[in-house]
């Protein structure tokens, strides 16, 4: 079955350009459209859509606000966040509104399509820029609040004794923010083999997706962030 999209953003323009993006891809259907947060609510309760493409920046309701009252209305509706903005903050809001999702709209098409795939599978997504400035807040946060108790240096330990050498090789530039295709020119592999480590990484990591895997290797200290 196809996957079954709406596209909430007030600029046609980009909104066009999306929907264009994601006609090329066989499994994927935009069963609606809308320029602002109330209509994205109407929309997904006539479509029950199984994804909602949500710009963050609209008039009256924005993505945030909008995104949390479908979450609460529909659980079961995958929401990605589409916007201009990197800043935690940003993120962090979102995220918490109930989105699965985080994309900047200097996305390539592949990173939208990657996105949506993941995503509709019950999954999180965050655009590689976005999770590396995660990534350094959350190291900023744990530096703070070590130093405040003690002064004892963290021991950086590669998780040898769960991952192989590769595998912690791909989780590192997975910290570094890199995408699939990043991590396969930084090691010079197939995005095909890449896949095939992440797979294996969160599997044996037990988690859910790459997110949930960085996090839990900073909090282990297997991974360094600049």
């Amino acid at each position: 079955m196809a996957t079954e999209i709406i596209l909430i953003d007030d600029h046609k323009l980009f909104r066009e350009g999306v929907k264009r993006i994601l006609e090329f891809e066989p499994s994927f259907h935009v069963v609606a459209e809308g320029d602002d947060g109330s209509s994205a609510m109407e929309l997904v309760a006539e479509y029950k859509p199984d994804v909602v493409l949500m710009d963050i920046n609209m008039p009256g309701t924005n993505g945030v606000e909008a995104t949390s009252s479908l979450i609460e209305q529909f659980p079961d509706v995958n929401v990605i966040i589409l916007s201009i903005h990197d800043d935690e903050n940003y993120v962090t809001h979102a995220l918490k509104s109930g989105a699965q999702g985080y994309l900047l709209k200097e996305m390539d098409s592949n990173s939208l399509i990657e996105a949506i795939k993941v995503v509709s599978d019950g999954g999180s997504y965050l655009h590689p820029k976005v999770t590396h400035n995660l990534v350094k807040e959350y190291r900023r946060l744990s530096e703070e609040k070590t130093n405040a108790v003690t002064e004892k240096v963290i021991d950086y330990r590669k998780p040898l004794h769960l991952l192989t050498r590769r595998e912690c090789e791909v989780l590192q530039l997975l910290a570094d923010g890199k995408s699939n295709r990043g991590v396969a020119e930084s090691l010079y592999i197939s995005e095909k083999t890449v896949k095939n480590h992440v797979s294996n990484i969160l599997q044996k990591m037990n988690v859910n997706d790459r997110t949930q895997a960085v996090v839990a290797a900073i909090r282990n200290g297997w991974v360094e962030v600049l």
